[in-house]
């Protein structure tokens, strides 16, 4: 097979008169015994394979369970012990970078897109974010679920306990909401199929709000409410008893708390941006009854406490806003130091990121599936037969490229060569190790 490889003709020539390939190379040369080629590096004596046999070396060296699925460099350290061939550690590269099961399980995540932030809002309750937490452990109410509502221009949160998380009870708790805050321009929302149904449209077409759907698993697009998703469940977990059983007893203090304090991204605290002024919690108790209480200094009519609240609260809300813009510049800064445009075209295969099991042992990436349309600077449409969906829409940090192999049968045309023995190729052992896998 070597002598009927014309990659391998110039080495084999060149063997035959004991030359070395390349002055640079020292220590380096190409040698034949029992007229068969072999590359000779130092101490290392490397049988070097015709392209007609390379992919079964490949194989052998990567794919099955005793090579493992290893990287580029372990797989290479393994076949250069016993093998050579020009352009060997480049073929090894795009072998392992194509290997269905190594793309599927690895790992490595691609490289993020960069952060595309949402427009920076100044009007409290005019853009709402919503998610459901849960299912959690039973409360003694009955409780298993919890809507969280935030704000984006005070970032005041709201919290509903929830016993089940059907459309109805859903709407039933935004209409309490919206009885005490207005009709917000527009609610950002997963895809969750309590937020898609019909009910809660019709709900959102009567009163006006736009639905913003977000992509299913990348909470960074509802960055607001998932930061505070997580603020919420690190700080039930410290109040708690056993059995987690009284989770929403608590919600009301939990929630005074995360309202008092300041936020990094405005300046100010939630309950501030909202009422104008500071509320009185336990710490301003405890100062009035320490110092006693001063009293106010003087005393103004109504109107014109109003029109001294709406300058404060104007000038409060601007303050915020520039705060909001510096926090979002400095995030995207930070966050795109790691990131690079990543974009795909119609047709294009690609693997995705669906979570389907908790087992730390199956593979995270599924597909390959293909791209149906670019719908944003982020966001794809991908075609998914064979799963609950036809199709998703994904954010591009939850796709990556799907490297395709040639189908090439090298087994197969080997045993079909006239010229292939066993010395050569023991193909016994291939089919052996075929069986097993």
């Amino acid at each position: 097979m070597q002598e009927n490889d014309p990659t391998l003709s110039t080495l084999l020539q060149r063997a035959r008169e004991r030359k070395q390939i390349n002055s640079n190379d020292r220590g380096k040369e190409y040698v034949l015994q029992n007229g068969v080629l072999y590359h000779q590096n130092g101490q290392v004596k490397q049988l070097v394979v015709p392209q007609a046999a390379r992919e079964i070396v490949l194989t052998l060296g990567h794919s099955i369970p005793w090579a493992g699925h290893l990287g580029k460099h372990k797989t290479t350290a393994r076949i250069k012990r016993h093998f050579y061939w020009p352009g060997l550690q480049s073929d090894i590269a795009q072998f392992c970078r194509s290997c269905s099961q190594c793309q599927k399980t690895s790992m490595k995540s691609p490289s993020k897109a960069p952060l595309q932030p949402l427009p920076v809002i100044s009007i409290p309750f005019e853009r709402l974010g919503m998610d459901i937490v849960g299912p959690v452990e039973k409360s003694k109410t009955g409780n298993r679920f919890m809507l969280v509502v935030t704000d984006y221009a005070t970032k005041y949160p709201e919290v509903f306990p929830l016993k089940s998380v059907k459309a109805k009870t859903v709407a039933f708790s935004l209409v309490q909401f919206f009885s005490r805050v207005g009709f917000p321009c527009e609610i950002l929302t997963d895809q969750g199929t309590n937020f898609m149904s019909k009910l809660l449209k019709q709900v959102y077409q009567l009163l006006g709000i736009k639905r913003v759907r977000t992509t299913p698993y990348h909470p960074q697009t509802d960055g607001l409410t998932e930061r505070f998703n997580q603020t919420l469940k690190q700080m039930l977990r410290k109040f708690v008893n056993e059995t987690g059983s009284d989770w929403d007893q608590w919600l009301p203090y939990l929630l005074f708390a995360y309202r008092e304090v300041p936020q990094a991204s405005t300046g100010f605290s939630p309950f501030e941006l909202l009422y104008g002024h500071e509320v009185r919690g336990p710490l301003a108790l405890l100062r009035d009854t320490w110092g006693g209480d001063q009293g106010r200094e003087g005393t103004i009519n109504v109107i014109s406490y109003v029109v001294q609240m709406r300058e404060k609260l104007q000038r409060m809300g601007e303050l915020a806003q520039i705060h909001m813009m510096q926090a979002q510049k400095h995030q995207k800064t930070w966050y795109d130091k790691s990131a690079r445009q990543r974009g795909f075209q119609p047709g294009q295969k690609v693997l995705v990121m669906l979570p389907t099991s908790d087992s730390k042992l199956l593979a995270k990436w599924q597909g390959p599936f293909k791209v149906q349309k670019k719908l944003g600077p982020t966001t794809y449409q991908v075609s998914t037969p064979g799963h609950q969906r036809s199709s998703w829409v994904l954010h591009v940090n939850l796709l990556k490229e799907w490297v395709s192999r040639a189908e090439v049968f090298l087994i197969q045309a080997v045993k079909e060569e006239e010229e292939a023995d066993d010395q050569y190729l023991p193909l016994h052992w291939i089919w052996f190790t075929y069986i097993l896998y």
